[in-house]
Order: structure tokens, then C-alpha cells, then sequence
């Protein structure tokens, strides 16, 4: 078992982000998780994330305020304990249109190692 308290999680940098301040929960330098990583995102009025994708499928779970996740296909505004999954290569942005703080929960497997 191991535990990452809240006080401890280490920031990290996203590509692309802006107006936001992320943390690593588990995964990578934070734990021994092996295949995944989850992160918390915090986004201030305004902050998101540019349009960009990755070969990496995504699950974001919005636990307060509201983001917008942007995709070709089109929009979806997500409150408390909503949830999107992101397919691999699908290109998203987030946007906070919000005038109050959102955070977000993000899960994403470890990329596959370089050959």
C-alpha cells in the first residue's frame, strides 16, 4: 500500500496548459504504480489546456467547478463527478468558462517505453 497525501503531492508541468497548477497523485515519482498515472488539476477562470492531442487514451473526472472539453467531434461541459473518456489521438482542449476555480481528477496510462 502506498499513500500520497493531498500536503505531499509534488507539481508537475502539462504541456499546454495555462491558468492551471497540476499534481501528481499516483504514478511516475509520486508512487510505484506501474501503469497508470493520475493527476489533480486545478484551473483558475479562464485556464485550460491548448487543442493538442496524444497516442495516450485519457479519463478526466471533474470534482468541482465546470470545465469544457473541446473535441473535433464537438463539446461537452462537465460539473461534480462528471466524466469523459478520451480515445487514443483524439484531439481536446479544456477550457474553464467559468468565473470560479475547477479541479480535476486526470487518469492516463504510462506511456509505452521507448524502444
Amino acid at each position: 500500500m502506498q499513500v500520497v497525501r493531498l500536503a505531499d503531492a509534488k507539481a508537475y508541468e502539462a504541456p499546454g496548459h495555462f491558468g492551471c497548477r497540476t499534481l501528481r497523485l499516483q504514478g511516475f515519482d509520486a508512487s510505484g504504480a506501474k501503469a497508470f498515472h493520475v493527476g489533480l488539476s486545478h484551473f483558475l477562470p479562464a485556464g485550460g489546456c491548448e487543442h493538442s492531442s496524444s497516442p495516450i487514451e485519457k479519463v478526466y473526472v471533474v470534482t468541482e467547478g465546470e470545465v469544457t472539453i473541446v473535441t473535433d467531434a464537438g463539446e461537452a461541459t462537465l460539473g461534480p463527478y462528471d466524466s469523459i473518456h478520451l480515445a487514443p489521438d483524439e484531439a481536446r482542449s479544456i477550457e474553464n468558462r467559468t468565473n470560479r476555480p475547477a479541479s480535476m481528477l486526470t487518469i492516463l496510462p504510462h506511456p509505452p517505453p521507448e524502444p
